[in-house]
């Protein structure tokens, strides 16, 4: 069956299949989570405008990452419904996987280019009659907390996917595995080659993070257990791979082991996670290749316009309504009425400790000293979706929500998915970073911010000292490597506020003409160097070429 309708472009022939646990690609399919789902969405979209002979390959999940809602006091409420989608083509493909020495049907289900203007989807479901009640949840609930569900979830994804496109008899040259998460699929790929190196001739790999949590690492029993090694013995793997693992066996290890190249998705990460992983021998390369988002995409189009037709008087304008269109939803979610002459900064993004949510508020005498004066008065907004297991993520989240009930101008937003995200980017004057230092490995959302006229305000982690010119298009909160984690808030926090009152306040209030200026040069300099375009033009030369 033919997959790609579009005549694909000369320079991009090349068959890759696009390997993601989430796709961010419209608001009404809730299949991600975060920042990794924002990214695979703009690379479909990008690989699309492109013409590129890509096809990507994720999971159809029922219940979706989780929908963000209030109880009644307010607090984070967690909850799971159904989704259903009538805009899906079904494929009529399923293929059988072996999960715990039992066969598992996937089926496959298709997102057509025309649908929302990506290269073409194919999401896969265990969610059928023919499967048993434990087998159909493992497509369940994305990032599953249960340990041998999300194993399972893998092989689903990998496995699952790599047969459904031989079943369907498209040809891919390279399998681009977006995080660990689709391994599996390199070991249904070895018995079919039955040689590890020209496996990874064939695969390429992206690491995300430089945390912990998001290099899965899970006992190499287990893994042979479940299925995972699609039928190999543990020493075999080790054999195969080089991996000489004893019991825990790292996702991202294991990927790099079985991949042609890999990347980082900025410089600075690229450099961390090599340092990361230098003491296992025989891992690839790790270049970077920095993330980027989809500019047709995300920029609105009537501040674009204004800014390319060189009409300050149209940018402030339209600012204006963008941010009252925010304002609106602020109201409808808190009650509150924020003004839209009045600077507003925005952290928006995945609530995790080590994003340092609660930063701007850690000297809370002098918090509440800014956000209660009269003169240059601020308004804030936080947003995002805690993991919904993550008791500790969750507490802060509350927390903050529990500070805004106290001020008329701070709102703590529910609900934050594509069109959330897509009227904060809009709609805020200071787009907030602020990870701890090294363990930001790229930071999308400040670009699609930066590309709306959103000024970013950083940490220099991530992709940040690609594109930042402090006090031009952006500006920095110096940070300092090697510090207490007691030590670096509280100076991080300090030169925050500093920069916040004597010379963000300043300009903006003072001297709107300068900030205007920082606007324009922040969309000047955000595209074409962080639009999804370089991005996957990039993958194309440098990864999956690579070798050739």
């Amino acid at each position: 069956m033919k997959i790609i309708n579009y005549d694909i472009n000369k320079e991009y022939q090349t068959g890759v299949a696009y390997f993601s646990m989430e796709f961010a690609i419209h608001q009404a399919l809730k299949i991600y989570s975060g920042g990794l789902g924002f990214l695979a969405g703009s690379h479909m979209r990008s690989a699309y405008d492109l013409k590129q002979n890509t096809v990507g390959i994720g999971i159809l999940w029922s219940y979706g990452y989780y929908d963000q809602a209030r109880n009644e006091h307010r607090d984070l409420k967690v909850e799971f419904r159904r989704k259903y989608y009538y805009f899906l083509e079904d494929l009529e493909t399923e293929v059988t996987v072996t999960i715990h020495n039992k066969p598992v049907i996937v089926k496959a289900y298709l997102i057509p280019p025309e649908t929302f203007g990506t290269a073409p989807l194919i999401l896969l479901s265990t969610d059928i009659d023919k499967n048993d009640f434990l087998a159909r949840t493992i497509t369940h609930k994305l990032y599953d907390a249960n340990e041998e569900t999300r194993i399972a979830q893998e092989i689903v994804l990998g496995i699952g996917g790599a047969k459904v496109l031989e079943a369907l008899g498209h040809e891919v040259d390279t399998y681009h595995m977006n995080e660990g998460h689709a391994l599996p699929l390199v070991y249904n790929l070895y018995n079919r080659f039955g040689d590890m190196e020209k496996v990874r001739e064939h695969v390429a790999f992206t690491t995300h993070t430089p945390e912990a949590a998001g290099n899965e690492v899970h006992n190499i029993n287990l893994l042979c257990k479940m299925g995972f090694f699609d039928g190999l013995d543990a020493d075999t793997v080790r054999r195969v791979t080089g991996y000489a693992v004893k019991d825990n066996y790292s996702l991202t290890v294991g990927a790099l082991k079985c991949a042609k190249i890999s990347n980082g998705v900025s410089k600075m990460h690229a450099e961390v996670a090599t340092d990361m992983w230098k003491e296992h021998e025989g891992i690839c390369d790790i270049i970077p290749i920095t993330n980027a988002q989809n500019k047709k995409y995300w920029a609105d189009k009537g501040l674009f316009r204004a800014y390319e037709e060189h009409e300050d008087y149209e940018i402030l304008a339209r600012k204006q309504h963008l941010k009252r269109m925010l304002f609106n939803e602020v109201a409808n979610q808190t009650g509150k009425m924020f003004k839209t002459d009045v600077i507003t900064i925005v952290w928006a993004r995945r609530f995790a400790e080590y994003k340092r949510p609660g930063l701007l508020k850690y000297d809370f005498a002098r918090f509440e000293e800014m956000i209660t004066r009269s003169k240059r008065p601020i308004q804030v907004i936080w947003a995002g979706k805690p993991y919904p297991f993550d008791t500790n993520a969750i507490n802060i989240f509350n927390e903050l929500n529990y500070i805004s009930k106290q001020y008329k101008n701070i709102a703590v937003l529910v609900g934050y998915e594509l069109e959330l995200s897509m009227m904060l980017k809009k709609g805020a004057d200071i787009w907030l970073n602020t990870p701890r230092i090294t363990r930001e490995a790229s930071g999308t959302s400040g670009m699609s911010a930066a590309m709306n006229g959103a000024v970013n305000f950083s940490i220099p982690d991530g992709w940040h000292p690609e594109f930042a010119k402090d006090g031009v298009n952006s500006f920095t909160i110096p940070a300092e490597h090697g510090l207490s984690v007691e030590e670096q808030d509280r100076l991080d926090n300090k030169h925050m506020m500093d920069i916040l009152e004597e010379r963000i306040l300043p300009i903006y209030y003072d001297k709107p003409k300068q900030w205007v200026q920082i606007m324009k040069s922040a969309i000047a300099d955000v595209v074409p160097a962080f639009d999804s375009g370089r991005m996957v033009h990039e993958y194309y030369k440098k990864m999956y070429e690579y070798g050739k």
